[in-house]
């Protein structure tokens, strides 16, 4: 229920996939990626086509 709810801020824009909680972050991806349809929202690592920049 978390995972979706997060999802859901990442797509509406409310906060960027590096901001949800560590430990959500694999079940965010999946649903952003198989259920939505999203990838370029995720980053590669965790599937998706997203480009990280380096810090």
């Amino acid at each position: 229920m978390m995972a979706m709810l997060f999802a859901q801020r990442v797509i509406l824009g409310k906060c960027e996939f590096e901001q949800v909680p560590k430990k959500l972050q694999k079940q965010v991806a999946e649903i952003l990626v198989e259920e939505c349809g999203m990838p370029e929202l995720v980053p590669a690592e965790f599937g998706g086509t997203k480009e990280v920049e380096a810090a």
